[in-house]
């Protein structure tokens, strides 16, 4: 059996598990808007485009520079992927060029030092066990003002996802709404990076809205769905994960752990919602 409960009367456990709740209120309202936008993408682009800040803040300041990196790369590659996107036509290309970009400078930036390997393993699967207070400090002041820039315009930024000309002929400024909800993703990816790492931070950020967005089409029942699938897959996969390691002594990444079972359980709601439908369409046809 998996103890649930006990593994997280360690410390060292106590502040991932802290950091993965932060992160799911982040999942629950920047990540819906993604999901409602259809950000995805540009979402892929900001998490290889925060790459470089990462490594440059690493080389230059250890590790107290990653964030500050990844933090100024975030900003100015929302406002370039903002500015890429409006282009209409080949802004999809400009965009796929623009984050290969980043992530190629970040590759190579990092492999002139001599931990290359294991530097680059750190900053794609993270260190989530080895996260420190004033770390899970800074994320979680991240995430609220991530939070905070897609909760002053979310009737708009629905709005906006639902129904784009109709925004833009009611006079929504849709160029500020795009650089916030860009922004926010950015200072998400930021909160997540240094510990989730670069490529398990879309399965937190794209997983739990997808799943919610199976279960009901109601935007407030999507945001409480999202909130309560990213909490609960945290807490399992945390738990999973030291029972694998300690329990039988299978040495596995914790974070990557959380999203695979994040996807899994994607799996297993995106089902039961088909059969749901299902039975209901056939319930219908027999009435």
């Amino acid at each position: 059996m998996i103890d649930l409960v006990g593994p997280f009367a360690l410390p060292f456990l106590q502040r991932p598990l802290l950091l993965l709740l932060v992160l799911a209120v982040a999942a629950a309202t920047v990540g819906v808007l993604v999901n409602l936008r259809r950000l995805e993408f540009i979402g892929d682009g900001l998490t290889h485009a925060v790459f470089p800040g990462l490594v440059i803040g690493f080389v230059v300041a250890g590790e107290p520079g990653l964030l500050p990196g990844a933090l100024v790369a975030a900003v100015a590659a929302a406002v370039a992927l903002t500015a890429v996107a409006r282009r209409g036509t080949g802004g999809e290309t400009g965009i796929a060029i623009l984050l290969t970009s980043f992530f190629s400078v970040g590759v190579v930036i990092v492999s002139t030092r001599s931990d290359y390997a294991g530097q680059l393993q750190e900053l794609f699967f993270g260190r989530l066990l080895t996260i420190t207070q004033p770390q899970l400090d800074a994320s979680t002041a991240l995430v609220a003002l991530a939070v905070a820039l897609v909760a002053i315009g979310w009737r708009q930024q629905v709005f906006r996802a639902f129904d784009p000309a109709g925004a833009e002929a009611a006079g929504v400024r849709t160029l500020r709404l795009d650089l916030a909800a860009n922004i926010a993703v950015g200072l998400f990816v930021v909160a997540a990076a240094s510990s989730v790492g670069v490529l398990l931070v879309l399965a937190v950020l794209i997983v739990p809205a997808a799943a919610a967005r199976a279960v009901s089409g109601r935007i407030g029942v999507v945001v409480l769905v999202a909130l309560a699938f990213a909490a609960l897959t945290a807490w399992l996969g945390l738990a999973l994960a030291f029972h694998l390691s300690v329990g039988l002594g299978v040495d596995v990444a914790p974070g990557a752990t959380v999203a695979t079972l994040m996807v899994a359980a994607y799996l297993l709601v995106l089902g039961a919602a088909g059969v749901a439908r299902r039975l209901g369409r056939s319930r219908t046809a027999a009435a």
